[in-house]
């Protein structure tokens, strides 16, 4: 049999554990979503919240998020893809149902009163805030431990795009691996999708307990498939011979270009963690990841509350379901976005890193439609809505493509320290958005502050969308100047 018969009857497995990563990244941003989606209508008016303070838990949740990206990619990196996302996802599937006793605690250590439903402990601590008995302030309490199982989730949820990075690298060649890293990145478009015509309902009518409780619960369904599904190509049965020279293309090639033999990824030269910090390509992933990941979180978080804020519509109101689902429904249009770059590779005969330039900087254009978001919001709420989906599909080509930067220039032995130390960089950013959104709408609220036109806290969410128009187009500039032509890391 010839080899163009080979690669006729070629098996495409590599898309079975791509829907895999697309169903865990899916189930990560579900899990992220069910406090924004449940904050604003159901939660403050038992705690007594205000926006700093979901700020505050919203950054706090960022930062660590960013630390444990520093040293997840290395743990990844170290045990494998198969163990650690096994690890990871089981930690932030115990992290989500923690949120669900927050109530409970709280009732019992704010007013010293413990009763073991939820609707006995929201009873308790209005009963005890009615007559002045509570001991601790129930709002200081139940930011503790919200935080604490935050916390959880944070460090869990960390190891997801490690994991999914490092097994692209693993499944796919560099010309495919920005498109199907975009599949697998849609996840996060569908589990924000999914959120606002699922977690609100289940909060109205079952208690915002239960909506942490059943969507955490979904992680240790994935976890099983996880088990019995995923081996590296070299050892999966299911890949046949034709599909692993695919998959394996590029090693194949650099070996015989160099005139050495290809070796399997366990005996390459793994990179130190502060190793990495040195190269200049590691800083371009930084700039990549620092700015344009806070933009996206900061609207993953603040979107409900936005709609809440600014037009009245509440998370689990009609017009509110439809404005948070249409928003992320055009954010998927990031997929077509993820080819765009192997357009460019393949019919242009550019090298992987131009082609995800030249996307790059096409993507970095759509946010400044931002601009516009507040102005035409006079008009109908469904233009902000509407931009805003353009850009967190603007967002997710960009993220999909700084993610596939790093498995282009580094060698897959640090594939998941690299992009660890990305998701640092936009955990930082995403705790400079959130925290300090939070206290901006705050001091809106609280001052009437006036800015260009608009007042209040209206005012805030102009400065916002400023800040985020121009976010990308500065990130681009600066990717391009640390790494101006394509470079390999070689150890």
């Amino acid at each position: 049999m010839n080899s163009q018969d080979n690669r006729m009857k070629m098996t495409n497995y590599r898309w079975t554990i791509c829907l895999m990563l697309f169903i865990a990244t899916t189930i990560n941003y579900m899990d992220r979503q069910v406090l924004s989606l449940t904050w604003k209508d159901f939660i403050a008016p038992e705690f007594n919240w205000t926006d700093a303070n979901y700020g505050t838990i919203a950054g706090f949740f960022s930062i660590l998020y960013s630390i444990s990206m520093l040293f997840v990619g290395k743990f990844v990196d170290k045990i494998g893809t198969k163990k650690g996302y096994l690890w990871a996802i089981g930690i932030w599937s115990v992290g989500a149902c923690l949120h669900t006793f927050c109530g409970i605690v709280t009732a019992g250590i704010s007013t010293g009163t413990w009763a073991f439903t939820f609707e006995g402990a929201r009873e308790a601590i209005e009963a005890a805030e009615t007559a002045g008995t509570v001991i601790w302030s129930v709002s200081t309490v139940s930011i503790w431990l919200f935080l604490a199982a935050r916390s959880i989730l944070a460090v869990g949820e960390s190891g997801n795009f490690p994991c999914a990075i490092k097994v692209t690298a693993e499944y796919f060649p560099k010309k495919d691996r920005a498109f199907a890293t975009s599949v697998f990145n849609a996840g996060a478009q569908l589990g924000a999708l999914l959120a606002p015509f699922t977690i609100p309902v289940i909060a109205r009518y079952m208690g915002w307990e239960m909506s942490f409780l059943i969507i955490g619960a979904l992680g240790f369904f994935w976890m099983g498939f996880w088990v019995r599904m995923y081996e590296t190509p070299s050892k999966q049965k299911k890949v046949n011979k034709a599909e692993l020279e695919y998959i394996e293309q590029d090693r194949l090639t650099e070996a015989s270009e160099t005139a050495k033999p290809a070796t399997e990824e366990k005996n390459e030269k793994g990179i130190s963690l502060w190793k990495c910090f040195t190269f200049r390509q590691t800083w371009a992933v930084i700039f990549g990841r620092c700015l344009p990941d806070g933009v996206w979180w900061f609207f993953l978080f603040w979107a409900p509350a936005y709609v809440k804020d600014v037009y009245g519509y509440s998370s689990d109101s009609t017009m509110g379901m439809l404005l948070i689902f249409t928003l992320y429904l055009i954010s998927m249009l990031s997929i077509i976005g993820g080819y765009l770059p192997t357009v460019f590779i393949t019919r242009l005969g550019m090298n992987p890193f131009a082609g995800r330039m030249r996307a790059m900087l096409i993507f970095s254009l759509f946010p400044l439609l931002g601009l516009f978001a507040q102005p035409l919001g006079n008009i109908s709420c469904w233009f902000p809505i509407i931009i805003i989906g353009i850009i967190g599909a603007a967002h997710q080509s960009w993220s999909a493509n700084t993610y596939t930067v790093v498995s282009d220039m580094f060698p897959k032995s640090a594939v998941a320290t690299v992009t660890g130390i990305g998701g640092m960089a936009g955990g930082i950013g995403s705790l400079l958005f959130n925290q300090g959104s939070g206290i901006l709408f705050t001091y809106s609220k609280e001052t009437n502050m006036a800015f260009m036109g608009f007042e209040g806290i209206h005012a805030g969410y102009m400065i916002v969308f400023l800040i985020a128009s121009v976010a990308y187009l500065f990130s681009w500039i600066m990717i391009k100047i640390l790494v101006p032509k394509y470079k390999i890391i070689e150890v």
